[in-house]
């Protein structure tokens, strides 16, 4: 196959986005889609090999195998084993128990349905886990070990009709995405078969250039080259993806690959030296970002600094360049000696395979147990006791949807029974209502904890936004307006949420007003949520937590505030009746902690208790009495 300078330097395009856009730069924020270039470059070279390889009859399957163990798994290996020592001394219990998670996935490829059951990619607990970008590489191996074996058995049919047969098989992928991020989002975004069409893409490409070879134009290349660009700088969190949002970048790939001939405008742009050098890195300097910068916020207590941010990017780069040069490239090129063995390729893979995969497990089993002192030992214990606690008091699957014990949602909905009533209630003389995300199961205990008659609905991530819900929170909340409807003796229903900046914006306000103004009562809008990122990093350096209140700046400008005003709907704010428990601290007067679980921001018992005290007070004198 014929080199093209220009692939690698838009790899540069793919990976340095990627890098800046985990590292938290602003004007990358569509820098993901990184991953969904490499996805169609990929898919474009291994089928451009594949079918040189097939129509001279010298395919091998153990070839190909080899090829990409030699490929991908040495520098995979060299990074993995950097970052054991690292999680050994600087994680938590918990975090080292998903680390050996990660370590026994990535080992079986199937490291993007770990992360998928256990956090969106978007979630702020994802940044911490420092092998969480090995996702895209399970999705790579998913179609390495498939399609050869489907390409080899389909040929027989003829190039012509394999190619149609691949068309077909993206555009059901590429549909299945568009369902997908409507009904279930995570498992969208890491999956391999809504993923497929993308690789796929580049599979379709490589079958055009082969028919009818690369075409130069200047126009097409340049279109492409733009649409990669403009995504990055246009896309982010809030873009569903993969989706048909995701057909702009991947498109752009295409017609790069397919019209940018080396004397395009395009490909001498991408063929440029520096582009060129990083993209020859690219695969190693992906692999070294995500470690430095999940380890980073790991050992920091504060959110790490742009600065910092911006050296361990550029030092993931370094350390790119030093594995590409010592680790890559000797297994790659076959030199002299034992790494020229086949032989010694696939043994000692699965050596790595297997050993990584055991270290795994003897975390997971305790047979390697991390020594803590007594004093961390016993803090530990102390912290998940709060944790199970606060667990236990939001009543997950009955009154709160996690699907976690295996339940559907349909049946929780059809088995939701979560009114507690207090006739002798010393608490509001009232009857309340709450719907919402896991920070309104907190505020639904906090009432319970004061003795007010409560009823909640609230789901796992589920937004108050109905374009922003997926399917089964928007089939909960409509059942829940039907059930106090029928009831006309709620006085009020509150909504709270982890509200991201787009919940915000005034288009989404008027979206959730039209929604949940179906109830017929008063509505209470509590916004924003008291937040202490790496509190449990805080508390094992012997550090007290710290709120961090520049998160209260994303929240309801006079525009959102009128708005809602219009509308009849009261508002509160979350941090300033949390501060006035105790100064905003996060222990109240009595030295108990007020916040509970790793992601910093629910209540423990005690910080629900005194919430809600305050909570009820206000209700009483500013929302219920009509103030």
């Amino acid at each position: 196959m014929k080199y093209r300078s220009e692939i690698d330097g838009l790899r540069a395009f793919a990976v340095v986005p990627v890098i800046l856009f985990h590292a938290g730069f602003e004007l990358f924020s569509g820098g993901f889609v990184g991953v969904d270039v490499f996805f169609v470059i990929s898919g474009y070279l291994i089928t451009t090999i594949l079918i040189n390889d097939i129509e001279k009859e010298r395919f091998s399957i153990v070839d190909f195998y080899e090829r990409r163990a030699r490929r991908i798994l040495p520098a995979l290996f060299f990074v993995m084993l950097a970052c054991v020592p690292f999680a050994w001394k600087w994680m938590l219990p918990s975090q080292i128990h998903d680390f050996s998670q990660s370590l026994i996935a990535v080992s079986l490829f199937a490291s993007n349905i770990l992360f998928w059951r256990q956090s969106g990619y978007f979630d702020a607990a994802a940044e911490e886990k420092p092998l969480l970008h090995t996702w895209s590489l399970a999705v790579e191996e998913q179609y390495y070990l498939l399609f050869p074996v489907f390409l080899v058995f389909a040929w027989r049919f003829g190039r012509e009709r394999v190619f149609w047969m691949i068309v077909i098989m993206a555009s059901l992928s590429l549909l299945l995405s568009e369902w997908g991020w409507r009904n279930n989002p995570t498992a969208n975004f890491y999956l391999s078969p809504s993923r497929a069409w993308e690789l796929f893409a580049g599979s379709i490409a490589a079958f055009v250039v082969k028919r009818e070879g690369v075409k130069k134009n200047n126009a097409l290349s340049l279109l492409g080259l733009a649409a990669i660009i403009l995504s990055i700088l246009l896309y982010d969190a809030r873009t569903p993806f993969p989706s048909v949002y995701s057909l702009v970048p991947v498109i752009g790939v295409m017609l790069i690959v397919m019209y940018g001939t080396s004397d395009t405008l395009a490909a001498r742009f991408l063929s440029a030296k520096a582009f060129v050098g990083i993209g020859l890195i690219s695969y190693s300097a992906y692999l070294w970002h995500q470690p430095l910068l999940a380890f980073a916020r790991l050992r920091l207590v504060q959110e790490p600094s742009m600065p910092l941010m911006g050296t361990l990017a550029l030092s993931s780069l370094a350390l790119g360049f030093i594995s590409w040069r010592y680790v890559e490239q000797p297994f790659r090129k076959k030199e002299a000696g034992l790494i020229s063995s086949r032989r010694f390729v696939f043994s000692s893979s699965l050596f790595g395979l297997f050993a990584f995969a055991g270290l795994g497990l003897g975390f997971q089993s305790g047979a390697i147990s991390v020594k803590f002192s007594p004093e961390r030992e016993k803090l530990w214990d102390n912290i998940t006791a709060i944790s199970d606690s606060r667990y236990e008091a939001i009543y997950p699957d009955v009154c709160h949807y996690t699907g976690l014990t295996g339940m559907q949602p349909a049946e929780f909905i059809e088995n939701w029974n979560c009114y507690t009533g207090f006739p002798d209630s010393l608490g509001l003389k009232a009857r309340v209502a709450v719907a919402g995300d896991s920070n309104a199961a907190d505020v639904a205990n906090a009432f319970r904890q004061n003795r007010t008659p409560v009823a909640s609905m609230s789901g796992a991530g589920c937004s108050l936004v109905p374009s922003e819900m997926g399917m089964h929170c928007k089939s909960m909340f409509q059942h829940f307006i039907n059930y106090l409807n029928a009831d006309a003796h709620f006085d009020i229903l509150v909504l709270t949420n982890l509200f991201t900046e787009s919940e915000y914006d005034s288009n989404a306000i008027h979206e959730m007003i039209r929604f949940w103004t179906k109830f017929n009562g008063r509505i209470l809008f509590l916004h924003d949520t008291p937040r202490f990122p790496n509190h449990y990093q805080a508390l094992w350096q012997g550090q007290v937590p710290m709120i961090d209140l520049s998160y209260h700046d994303l929240v309801l400008g006079e525009e959102t505030l009128k708005i809602l005003k219009d509308n009849d709907i009261y508002t509160l704010g979350r941090n300033e009746l949390f501060c006035e428990i105790n100064e905003c601290s996060y222990f109240s007067s009595n030295g108990d902690p007020l916040i509970s679980d790793e992601r910093g921001e629910h209540l423990s018992v005690v910080g629900a208790s005194l919430f809600g005290e305050i909570l009820n007070h206000h209700l009483a004198t500013q929302v219920l009495d009509g103030q």
